[in-house]
């Protein structure tokens, strides 16, 4: 045999097959121009000089990666329809004396031209579109872009090597099935159905476990910190748990059907619940991978469309005063020249703050054990190896301040205090500070006005008002003599707004930042202060979430293309299969319509079962959500609710199209093989 015979062996197959591979091929040409355009807006220089791009292509830059490994586990899944439906054809060419060696070259034939027809179209795709992402990303971040067309060759190439890679160890794999397999095998592999696993409860009880303890980490930790490093524990628990649940229980919830005879023995229910049953080891895999896409993809949709909805709730909080200055230091000549050149910036442009908001105070990271927080430092480590469910942020403030800013006329004792928890309520009368011994707490507060500091911290504050600067100094030079060079500074806050246009906000800034530079050049021990604007501020938290926006829908495009072929392959494959039991069934009596019913009543028995199921993730993982919303500043419970909810109305009503649509498909091939 000739290479052209090979090659055209492969055509006619893949055109025969063209409801199987037309799918197949759209969706690699989708994955490849994916990875092309996050890879190009990654590294273009137009995006890295918008407003806060930086932060932007490193985001990209994680979702490439991303990208590039669920393309690989997607691709081989995928891949297995394919080479379960070639089998029969590869067992009769090898009947009628064709060996393996013919059939590897068959193989590496149609490898070759899905893989060049799907690299090739994705990437000229992704060129395509590829300014089109550009635009939709600049208008996200509400910046301006040139017009111009250009094509990062670095990157075309990086994608084609990727995806050549991925379709070589497609082909190895479909090589290695072949060589391993009898011509007997191969020629009924798509008619041996699949015995349901005897030791269903070997899986299911595992399963039961595993996906309760997931949900018990969602619902039982508090600390945003420890979420953020429990999630991904949690998700890995998730993944396993489905699987086990769909494989095994899919098993018993047909079992349970068959046992219920008012249901089971009705002609719509009888022939889908028996041909289900032998199948449902394959079957309950592909319903897991439904719900697990279906799940990461409200995850993604529902969090980072929250965090771009509430991007300007989050600057608001993370900076509470339109021009905030804050000095490293509470000395009274250092704070009075701070507050004299904010003073005369403001002058000099004829602005009268308003809202104003001033107060000393240290911030320190501490390690709470009980009544008592410590300052550690083992090995020249620091508290980020400690437990972080214990550490806790301190914010101690002199009673002066305290009462100047709220009105209060509270009064102190030398060891009293009064607190403030955020995160979380502190349960003991008593507070031990190393450098202040064990104070009383006189009173908790049930808020205080801060400078944004509690917001931007992982782990809960305490606010903690001390009676006199003493008790303040002596916290401060305690941590100083543990932490050393990684100690805190004692802080002067002064913040304010101004009701005027971001322009005159940014250029009072840069006033205030010219006349702290000077100061700072004629004296040497002038403290480092910092200067901040909300208005040039806000181009970086757009960049960071209209980014984490941008990169989740790409990404959930992605898993719903990944979610969708998994549910058509599943009917096309399923339709192949009960093509001859309906034809079987028809001869015996069973009418078109009966048949449409029964193919209505296996559709709609498990194809709603992943949906219900991520419905019921995305409850469990919604508190573990909500405190990692609270690591990027959102704390609107509510618009994060709100928001989930739609995502996942939206994503039902989707799901129900896939449904009609896949159904349909699944239809037109059982119908195929019954007499009309």
């Amino acid at each position: 045999m000739t290479g052209g015979l090979y090659l055209r062996l492969a055509l006619t197959a893949m055109a025969k097959n063209r409801k199987l591979y037309l799918p197949y091929i759209l969706t690699c040409m989708g994955m490849v121009m994916m990875f092309y355009i996050i890879s190009f807006l990654a590294v273009n220089p137009a995006v890295g000089a918008m407003p806060g791009g930086g932060s932007l292509q490193a985001i990209l830059t994680l979702g490439r990666g991303v990208m590039g490994v669920f393309s690989l586990i997607f691709l081989f899944y995928t891949n297995s329809f394919l080479i379960r439906k070639r089998k029969k054809e590869f067992g009769l060419y090898n009947i009628l004396g064709m060996g393996k060696w013919n059939l590897a070259r068959i193989l590496t034939w149609e490898s070759i031209v899905i893989g060049t027809v799907s690299v090739a179209g994705g990437l000229f795709c992704g060129v395509l579109f590829a300014k089109v992402a550009e635009l939709s990303l600049a208008h996200v971040l509400k910046s301006t872009i040139q017009s111009g067309f250009s094509v990062d060759w670095p990157s075309l190439l990086e994608a084609a090597l990727l995806f050549a890679v991925i379709f070589l160890l497609i082909l190895l794999n479909g090589l290695r099935q072949i060589h391993v397999s009898k011509p007997v095998e191969l020629l009924r592999s798509d008619t041996v159905g699949e015995k349901p696993p005897q030791a269903n409860w070997a899986l299911a009880l595992p399963g039961v476990l595993i996906l309760a303890g997931a949900y018990y980490l969602a619902l039982s930790i508090q600390q945003p910190l420890a979420a953020m490093l429990w999630f991904f524990v949690a998700v890995v628990m998730v993944i396993i748990g489905t699987y086990l649940l769909f494989i095994a229980g899919s098993v018993v919830f047909c079992r349970l059907l068959q046992k219920n005879k008012r249901y089971y023995y009705k002609t719509s229910h009888f022939v889908s619940v028996s041909s289900m049953v032998y199948r449902m080891k394959r079957n309950g895999a592909g319903l897991a991978s439904i719900c697990i896409l279906s799940t990461m993809v409200l995850v993604m949709l529902s969090s980072t469309v929250c965090l771009y909805i509430g991007a300007e709730d989050s600057l608001r909080s993370r900076y509470p005063r339109q021009v905030e200055v804050e000095i490293h230091s509470i000395d009274p000549a250092y704070t009075a020249a701070l507050t004299g050149a904010v003073d005369k910036a403001l002058e000099k442009r004829g602005l009268q703050p308003e809202n104003s908001l001033s107060y000393r105070y240290l911030g320190v990271t501490g390690y709470l054990e009980g009544e008592q927080v410590s300052f550690k430092r083992e090995q020249g480590q620091t508290l980020r190896n400690e437990d972080s469910a214990n550490l806790r942020q301190l914010l101690i403030i002199p009673l002066e301040d305290y009462n100047r800013l709220t009105g209060a006329g509270e009064t102190l004792g030398q060891n009293e205090i009064l607190l403030y928890s955020s995160k979380g309520d502190y349960a003991y009368d008593r507070l031990g500070v190393e450098g202040a011994g064990t104070l009383e707490i006189k009173k908790t507060v049930p808020k205080f006005v801060d400078n944004g500091m509690d917001s931007m911290q992982a782990v809960s504050s305490f606010f903690i008002v001390v009676p006199e600067l003493a008790s303040l100094e002596a916290v401060f030079e305690k941590q100083k003599e543990i932490y050393g060079d990684r100690a805190s500074s004692l802080y002067h806050y002064y913040g304010f707004d101004l009701n005027l246009a971001e322009e005159v906000q940014i250029a009072l800034r840069e006033d205030i930042g010219e006349s702290v530079s000077r100061m700072q050049l004629e004296d040497p021990q002038f403290p480092a202060a910092s200067i901040h604007s909300v208005a040039q501020e806000r181009a970086d938290f757009y960049a960071l979430y209209g980014g984490l926006l941008f990169l989740g829908v790409l990404l959930g495009i992605v898993f719903i293309l990944g979610a969708v072929l998994i549910m058509y392959y599943k009917q096309i494959s399923e339709g192949y299969e009960d093509q001859a039991r309906f034809d079987i069934m028809q001869k015996v009596g069973m009418t078109r319509r009966e048949i449409r019913k029964s193919i209505n009543s296996q559709v709609l028995t498990v194809f709603f079962l992943p949906l219900a199921a991520a419905g019921v993730h995305i409850t469990f993982a919604f508190p573990m959500i909500s405190k990692l919303m609270a690591l990027f500043s959102l704390t609107n419970i509510s618009l994060l609710a709100a928001v989930t909810v739609g995502c996942y109305l939206v994503f039902t009503l989707f799901y129900v199209l896939v449904y009609v649509f896949t159904s349909r498909a699944y239809y037109s091939i059982v119908s195929g093989g019954v007499e009309h």
